[in-house]
């Protein structure tokens, strides 16, 4: 009887270590086989590299990006849209705000001035979006520059959705105009009661 439960427990030991080296290679093979990480060098291509351009004629799985103007912000000759792909709103207007917030306003500001809380700890300072230049700017530029940066800017790209990064644009002109805006541009009733909030009554 002792002997029988020495030899159980034997097997028992021999089964759960022979397990243990079964798991142990298949994870061990699992974790070092050969792969290339993205833009290793390798002699694999031509190119050297082991990111390879997608094939013509093929759309990734999730980039069916054929409205070029919405996902790139350029026409068809490769300028800047002056226009917006789509008709803006309010929740697009509120929706800019709160990615601007997220993405733009610690370099930016939250006015769009270039006077960010990063900008305080000593970074570079972003143009202002108030000057002539940029509140010229079409809209596809700010979309460009969102998607693929600009100088010292990296690329949002990969961060923020394509709508969202033209509800962004949307309310970089919405803060452009509220620094520029001209009485004279509201309708009769606005400033009635403009007038009569500046005389207190």
């Amino acid at each position: 009887m002792f002997r029988s439960d020495r030899r159980a427990r034997g097997a028992l030991v021999a089964l759960l270590v022979l397990l243990a080296l079964v798991v142990g290679a298949c994870s061990q093979k699992m974790r070092d086989q050969p792969k290339l990480n993205p833009d290793e060098p390798t002699t694999l291509f031509a190119s050297g590299t082991s990111s390879q351009p997608i094939v013509a004629d093929t759309v990734p799985r999730g980039y069916a990006d054929t409205d070029t103007v919405f996902y790139t912000g350029m026409d068809a000759k490769g300028q800047p849209v002056t226009e917006f792909p789509f008709p803006i709103t309010r929740q697009d207007l509120l929706r800019g705000q709160e990615e601007f917030n997220i993405y733009c306003a610690p370099c930016h500001g939250r006015v769009g001035n270039g006077a960010g809380v990063v900008v305080a700890r000593g970074f570079k300072t972003p143009p202002t979006y108030h000057q002539d230049r940029l509140r010229n700017a079409p809209v596809g530029h700010f979309y460009d520059v969102i998607t693929n940066g600009f100088g010292a800017m990296p690329s949002y790209g990969n961060q923020i959705a394509p709508r969202d990064r033209w509800d962004i644009v949307a309310y970089i002109r919405a803060l452009q105009f509220s620094q520029y805006a001209n009485v004279k541009d509201l309708p009769p009733e606005d400033r009635q009661k403009l007038q009569q909030l500046q005389s207190g009554g």
